[in-house]
């Protein structure tokens, strides 16, 4: 005899508390030309990923509601950092875009509202994503950074940690919190990944490190608490100047802005047009070819292994650059000197990975693996059944600590997933059988002496 109960891999154990932290454009190399104490003691404690690969668009929003979800974007439907509509000719930047609900809203549900759907306590503090309502309901706890937040302030980042570690996990007892840092993918931007300026953030980032974990040592919650850094992209240098010819498609021999109806251009190495009525191919012909570093794409063509062409909001055109380059239209409006957005097989697009705590192995570094898998490893930390997802928990298991009682298989995605429990419900059977026994040679025994 079994009893079917509810997946989790703590059926004998106390559920852990579980902590997501990104550090948004943290590039899996960044610790190798800086001194990071803190994030080296959190890799000799816990787990080190040698990297993890995001998935394509590697920018902010889509890469992070891949992690929340566990879905490709063609799937999740957060295309890219902005939105916007191709019959009104309007777009909305990244801060604006966090509160059209509609855009995230798209049929995937984030980890927090599946947690809270059954029975946990979650929270987000500045995670993409966080402002918006799903099926009508929202993250219980949050905090939503305001317009113009400045991102590098370390003071801010203290206060919010202090928010997080002692007022919702320590106060309110919550099981889930996300918690975003958008550096250092601005220093990052701005002056180039190998600058000096990237190497103080990445200090800065490691001081950080070793702020939070004292914060939960001095709040008692060190064995009852996972943490999980990582982040939704790298970064590389863009190549500018007389070496590289840029690519500007007002200057492409065919190519006219009279033929398109929306573009979505000017933002780094990908681009989108929609061409109007019966102009898809001679739009497709003029550029296709056109610069040695340019793919260009009818989105149904996009390479499968990207997971970037099935949602309707991707356009009839997709335009990539080789790394160092981006999509100009009428002329060159990006300035930056570090950019992201590459196909994630470029290894300056790969992130970093920590993990520490009561269900991590410690001392342990592990391969690759692709940041699509870290819904069901969260899921299964928490004990909760995961909603359908793309990604796997066996490219991430290794890195628990071995149990007695594994959880179920979060491989089958959506399924309601069960484990077995008949050990100690054969131990009781066994004594009751053991019961009966003695007492039948005991009362055979008196009738014998009768």
């Amino acid at each position: 005899m079994s009893v079917a109960v509810k997946e989790s891999r703590f059926s004998f154990k106390t559920r852990n508390k579980l902590l997501l932290i990104s550090f948004d454009g943290f590039r899996w190399d960044y610790d190798r030309d800086v001194e990071t104490p803190n994030l080296d003691k959190m890799a000799q404690d816990g787990v080190k990923a040698l990297y993890a690969t995001p998935a394509f668009l590697t920018i902010t929003s889509p890469s992070h509601f891949t992690m929340l979800t566990g879905r490709y974007i063609e799937n999740h439907g957060v295309i890219h950092n902005m939105w916007f509509n191709t019959a009104t000719q309007e777009k909305k930047q990244y801060y604006m875009t966090q509160f059209v609900s509609s855009y995230w809203d798209n049929g995937s549900l984030p980890i927090w509202i599946t947690a809270q759907r059954q029975g946990l306590k979650a929270g987000s503090l500045h995670f993409p994503g966080t402002a918006a309502t799903y099926r009508g309901e929202n993250v219980t706890v949050k905090q939503v950074e305001p317009h113009f937040y400045d991102h590098s302030n370390e003071t801010d980042w203290r206060l919010n940690i202090n928010k997080v570690i002692g007022e919702w996990f320590h106060q309110q007892d919550l099981d889930f919190v996300s918690l975003y840092f958008g550096e250092p993918d601005l220093v990052g931007h701005k002056y180039g990944p190998d600058s000096p300026e990237r190497q103080e953030m990445v200090r800065q980032v490691d001081r950080t490190v070793g702020y939070i974990r004292n914060k939960i040592q001095d709040h008692g919650l060190t064995d009852r608490l996972n943490i999980i850094i990582t982040a939704d992209h790298g970064m590389t240098t863009v190549l500018r100047g007389g070496l590289v010819e840029e690519i500007i498609l007002s200057k492409i021999p065919g190519f006219s802005f009279t033929d398109i109806q929306f573009q979505l251009l000017d933002y780094g190495p990908l681009g989108m047009l929609l061409p109007k009525e019966g102009m898809l191919e001679k739009v497709y012909q003029a550029l296709k070819g056109s610069h040695p570093h340019l793919h260009v794409y009818k989105k149904e063509e996009m390479p499968t292994r990207l997971h970037y062409s099935k949602h309707p909001r991707l356009l009839p055109i997709i335009l990539i650059t080789d790394p160092g380059y981006i999509v100009n239209g009428l002329l060159p409006l990006n300035f930056n000197n570090g950019e992201h957005g590459y196909d994630n097989e470029v290894m300056d697009m790969k992130a970093f990975f920590r993990a520490v705590g009561p269900d991590f192995q410690s001392n342990l570094t592990v391969d690759p693996f692709d940041l699509v898998d870290l819904y069901p490893l969260m899921c299964h930390l928490l004990g909760i059944n995961p909603e359908i997802h793309d990604g796997h928990l066996d490219k991430s298991k290794d890195m628990l600590v071995p149990q007695t009682t594994i959880g179920g298989d979060n491989n089958d995605p959506g399924k309601n997933i069960h484990i077995e429990v008949p050990i100690g419900l054969s131990a009781a059977m066994g004594f009751l059988v053991l019961v009966f026994i003695i007492i039948t040679a005991y009362h055979m025994r008196k009738r014998t002496k009768a």
